[in-house]
């Protein structure tokens, strides 16, 4: 049976107590839609969908480079790519807000110094963590990542998938968006792009 939990008590549950014009935002939306906010099924629901938003949304408190301040510059005259595949990640369209569901391929061709390989996804979903357009999102990783490691090259590319054409819309599943951002040698230099896009398998 679903209770109603004033702002003392979320406290006390340690909660972070939702704003009484956020709740009255998504009940109004709730209502808009044909529903009753006020049913037993719905009764919390503007504080859960709060409280989703604001961890959706959670790469607005971060600055995505700070994972990037962390380097190693002994790296035993290593001097090939450095890509990690495959990096899962959920964002939300800011024209509908609806989900954008992918996974990304990163590169970079070390200079003199390189990251742990996490910090790679951990840069990823900073800028994922927002309402964001495909584009600007792979952009932004690239630039990050050439702005802080100041590498020979770096290379992303995105694919996902966005609610806002399958779900709504043309409604048209299955279909998948690719997204690249080349930057130094991997831009250049013919070889070296067909080579990082062969490795990321495209």
């Amino acid at each position: 049976m679903s209770s109603l939990v004033g702002p003392d008590e979320d406290v006390e549950r340690g909660k972070t107590p939702v704003p009484q014009e956020v709740q009255d935002a998504i009940r109004t939306l709730i209502e808009w839609t044909g529903d009753d906010p006020e049913r037993e099924g719905l009764r919390d629901t503007p504080k859960r969908v709060a409280r989703a938003w604001k961890e959706y949304c959670q790469g607005y408190g971060e600055d995505p480079a700070i994972h990037l301040s962390r380097v190693f510059e002994e790296v035993g005259g290593y001097d090939e790519v450095v890509l990690l595949r495959d990096i899962p990640f959920q964002s939300h369209c800011e024209h509908h807000m609806a989900p954008i569901i992918g996974k990304a391929a990163i590169a970079y061709l070390p200079r003199d110094r390189v990251v742990g390989i996490s910090k790679l996804a951990r840069v990823l979903h900073g800028y994922a963590r927002r309402l964001q357009i495909q584009e600007r999102l792979t952009a932004e990783v690239a630039q990050c990542i050439w702005d802080n490691l100041q590498p020979h090259g770096v290379a992303v590319v995105i694919d996902a998938s966005h609610a806002c054409m399958t779900a709504r819309g043309v409604r048209t599943p299955g279909v998948g968006m690719v997204t690249s951002r080349l930057m130094g040698c991997f831009l250049d230099d013919q070889s070296s792009r067909k080579e990082v896009l062969s490795l990321m398998g495209y």
